[in-house]
């Protein structure tokens, strides 16, 4: 699926603790012209998500990489979490390209 003139969609994959560079690293790749998906992040920080609600934003993301051309996993200093490596296996069956930010930056 692509959007616009060849824009390329890509959702980023990664760790919730790296929430800033996903953000700059989205506005970048945005300002480049591609179109990225991103994380829920949460940021109502009263609010206390119930099981079903973290499941609902689980699969609201593996639809995400469904949509996606490719995935980009924001693996700063090679860190990959487990909900990180179960998205990488699920864009793997879907035969999606998988890049890694560590290997953008060098």
């Amino acid at each position: 699926m692509k959007c616009g003139n060849n824009m390329k969609i890509i959702t980023l994959c990664g760790s919730l603790k790296f929430q800033k560079e996903m953000m700059e690293i989205a506005e970048k790749m945005a300002l480049k012209g591609d179109c990225v998906l991103t994380p829920i992040y949460p940021v109502l920080n009263v609010l206390k998500r119930t099981e079903e609600q973290l499941i609902k934003l689980k699969e609201e993301h593996f639809k995400k990489i469904e949509l996606s051309d490719a995935i980009l996993v924001v693996n700063v200093n090679n860190y990959i979490g487990d909900s990180t490596r179960l998205e990488i296996e699920y864009a793997k069956k879907l035969k999606k390209e998988i890049l890694y930010f560590t290997n953008l930056s060098k």
